[in-house]
């Protein structure tokens, strides 16, 4: 039965309270009520109530306290991972950062931020066609894609510093690409200073970073594709077979060289080793010859008659040795000609055809003579006797004199 029909609970309110009326009850009261229950159970004292329940409501608060206290304490254990750093905020400012490990901060007070440091991360430039084309430094377009890795490295400048950190890396990246390949050739930048301009993009892009204070670390750049536009491609392709075809041709030339030259040098070595030897011979025979002079001075200062006699027999004897001929000067009459007969055999015996002449000469000579080892001794003779009667001939005329 409900509280408010007739004689269902003697005229009293859900509270206990007798209401002859029957209105609304009184929110005051209400609320007095609410008041009361209350502070008896967190161990006050209910108004109108006697103070018997007061130890048993502070016990419970207390309990439920160290409850929370605990719940409170418990939760603001965190561990670090290995390769990440923890920035600690207090009331939403930077305190400090803390390494791997176990750590613990008053939670509502402070607040943590994990950063991984270790992850190398990376972003693409130049995946759009207004990001690739680039111009160069003799004024040509060139289609340039790159592949940036980074890490962080301070995660105080990387939290709080910027506000996109890797909005700026991609803005700082461009920047710096662009600034390298306008200093560039598109030769260098498509063929060997591909190397080069990555190394030069990624020190540029740092050096921005750096100035932003963004906390982040550069460590490598990768050129993933540099080519020209498709409209002109054909063209430098041409030029790279032609590029191509000129260093082979020098490798060719290079390879011919030093297969030619160990060899020449060689060569003038030798010549440059026969032309001293041949120096030193003439230095040595003139030498010789100026001390024989010398000596013969020497000589002709004491005998003048008896040197020049000498040098001059000398001198005839040497050049009418080599004639097949001899002319002597004969007083008062003419000259007699002298016909060295052994030299005339010796000559015809050295000739190609004077072996067919020799052997018939010498079975005629066998025949008629019957010895060979007279002809020798006598053509020893005749030499002999022909030098003899020349000196005895010089020696007259220059006694006439």
């Amino acid at each position: 039965m409900a509280w408010n029909e007739p004689g269902g609970s003697g005229n009293k309110d859900p509270w206990g309270n007798r209401n002859s009326d029957q209105g609304p009850p009184d929110l005051d009261e209400v609320f007095k009520k609410v008041q009361d229950k209350l502070s008896g159970l967190f161990g006050g004292r209910g108004g109108g109530r006697s103070g018997g329940g007061g130890g048993g409501g502070t016990l419970g608060a207390g309990i439920i306290a160290a409850v929370l206290l605990v719940i409170w304490a418990l939760s603001g254990i965190y561990i670090v991972d290995e390769g990440k750093e923890a920035v600690v905020l207090r009331f939403g400012a930077f305190e400090h950062i803390e390494g791997p490990g176990p750590h613990w901060y008053p939670r509502f007070i402070e607040r943590v931020e994990i950063v991984d440091v270790s992850q190398v991360r990376s972003v693409n430039i130049g995946q759009a066609s207004e990001e690739a084309r680039m111009l160069t430094q003799d004024e040509n377009i060139v289609n340039l894609t790159l592949a940036v890795q980074y890490k962080v490295n301070d995660p105080k400048e990387y939290l709080f510093s910027v506000n996109d950190p890797e909005g700026t890396l991609r803005e700082a990246t461009e920047s710096a690409v662009r600034e390298v390949v306008g200093r560039k050739s598109m030769d260098d930048i498509i063929t060997v200073g591909r190397s080069e301009v990555a190394t030069s993009v990624r020190d540029l892009a740092q050096q921005i970073l750096d100035h932003y204070k963004t906390g982040l670390r550069v460590t490598k750049v990768n050129i993933k594709e540099a080519q020209p536009p498709a409209e002109v491609k054909p063209a430098f392709v041409d030029a790279i077979n032609a590029r191509e075809d000129r260093e082979k041709v020098i490798n060719e030339a290079k390879a011919y060289a030093n297969d030619v030259l160990p060899r020449a040098r060689g060569k003038a070595a030798r010549m440059e080793q026969e032309a001293s030897g041949y120096r030193d011979s003439v230095v040595a025979r003139a030498q010789g010859e100026s001390d024989r002079f010398r000596q013969l001075l020497s000589a002709y200062e004491k005998a003048p008659k008896v040197t020049r006699e000498r040098m001059y027999l000398e001198t005839m004897q040497s050049v009418l040795a080599k004639s097949s001929k001899v002319l002597v000067d004969v007083p008062h009459g003419s000259n007699l000609m002298y016909l060295p007969l052994d030299k005339l055999m010796e000559r015809a015996a050295h000739q190609p055809g004077g072996s067919s002449k020799q052997s018939s000469s010498s079975s005629s000579s066998s025949s008629s003579s019957g010895s060979g080892s007279g002809s020798s001794s006598s053509s020893s003779d005749s030499q002999s006797q022909t030098g003899g009667f020349l000196r005895d001939r010089l020696r007259n005329r220059e006694m006439r004199r």
